[in-house]
C-alpha cells in the first residue's frame, strides 16, 4: 500500500487509451491542491500514458504507479 493518504479514487477498469488520462484530468480538476487521486487501470498502456501525461502537465505529479495481476494503479496529485 501506499504511504499517501488517498482522497478519491477514479475507476477506469476496461476502458482503453485515450480515456484513463481524460477521466483522470477531469476528475484531479476537482480536487485540492495536495490531495491525491487514486486511478484504477485495466489497459496496461495507462502506466506509460499517465506518467507522459503527469510529465508534461502542469499542476499534477505522478505519485506512484503499481503494476498488479489485473490492474494497474496509479496515485497523482494535485501539486497547484
Amino acid at each position: 500500500m501506499a504511504d499517501h493518504e488517498i482522497s478519491e479514487t477514479l475507476d477506469v477498469k476496461g476502458e482503453n487509451c485515450p480515456m484513463p488520462v481524460v477521466k483522470t484530468k477531469q476528475n484531479i480538476d476537482q480536487l485540492s491542491e495536495g490531495e491525491v487521486l487514486e486511478v484504477l487501470a485495466t489497459d496496461p498502456g495507462s502506466m506509460s500514458d499517465l506518467s507522459g501525461w503527469a510529465d508534461t502537465t502542469d499542476g499534477v505529479e505522478l505519485v506512484d504507479q503499481q503494476e498488479g495481476a489485473d490492474v494497474y494503479t496509479h496515485y497523482v496529485r494535485k501539486s497547484e
